[in-house]
């Protein structure tokens, strides 16, 4: 294995979310491993440096890239590039007065890219996550756990390989996706005709591939600006969990190549 640097590139923006801890927590794992350097961004905008880097990721909410940012990403993919995509990278948010919040469909190529499309989400409170494929290294030894986090209600593109996966039916009130009997929105759109919400998967694309994690909410205080001006509690998610840090662990391994194990 070779013994030079590993060039990564961590994308940590956007709305409603304490990105500031999100981005702490993840450059300190990094941190962990003496080979990995690291630039880091708030979008998709030097792609360029995207292209040269060894791999991807991001901790984003709302942020997508316009078309020639979305080119770049192409091509870092068709090289074989690993991308660690975590909760909300593939959302897109749209207020509509009276009906609450939408996830407009201009971004199809990226989804694509991402393997899913965030829809909605019921208002937070502990749920199951299992194992989908427990021989994969990536959760290979994990144990099903709970979750205090988003439950992403997601639209799926594509061929999706599930390593982690919880189940849902119900309701998510405020988004207008908010219908969800047995995996289907009130758009009529099904999710693999089941009630299974996919939380840790891989899908390939162009060559490349994505390893998307749904988990990881966090907020702070001041994060729901100008709509809220001081947010009344402080959410820590999934990043309270050990086990949360070690599937990211092993996702930034995977994405670095930086051990056979995750290969």
């Amino acid at each position: 294995m070779a013994s030079g640097p590993v060039n990564g590139y961590l994308i940590c923006g956007g709305r409603y979310h304490d990105m500031d801890y999100a981005r702490l927590e993840l450059l300190k794992l990094l941190a962990e491993h003496e080979r990995v350097r690291v630039r880091v961004a708030e979008d998709y905008s030097d792609g360029e440096a995207i292209v040269k880097s060894d791999f991807l990721i991001t901790y984003t909410c709302d942020v997508v890239p316009d078309a020639a940012q979305e080119e770049f990403l192409t091509s870092f993919l068709s090289a074989g590039g690993r991308w660690l995509a975590l909760h909300g990278t593939n959302s897109v948010l749209k207020y509509v007065k009276g009906r609450g919040w939408d996830a407009p469909r201009g971004h199809t190529g990226f989804m694509e890219m991402l393997g899913s499309q965030f829809l909605a989400h019921p208002p937070i409170k502990p749920y199951r996550v299992d194992v989908s494929d427990a021989s994969h290294p990536l959760v290979e030894g994990i144990e099903p756990f709970d979750a205090d986090d988003e439950l992403y209600l997601s639209e799926y593109h594509g061929s999706n390989h599930a390593l982690l996966h919880t189940r849902f039916s119900g309701e998510a009130p405020g988004f207008t996706a908010k219908h969800w009997p047995g995996g289907t929105s009130e758009s009529g759109l099904a999710n693999r005709g089941s009630d299974r919400q996919l939380v840790l998967y891989l899908h390939e694309h162009r060559g490349g591939e994505v390893l998307y994690c749904t988990l990881g909410h966090c907020r702070g205080k001041w994060d729901m600006r100008p709509l809220i001006a001081e947010y009344p509690a402080v959410e820590r998610g999934s990043w309270k969990l050990p086990v949360y840090h070690e599937i990211l662990r092993r996702g930034i391994r995977w994405a670095g190549r930086l051990s056979s194990e995750a290969n």
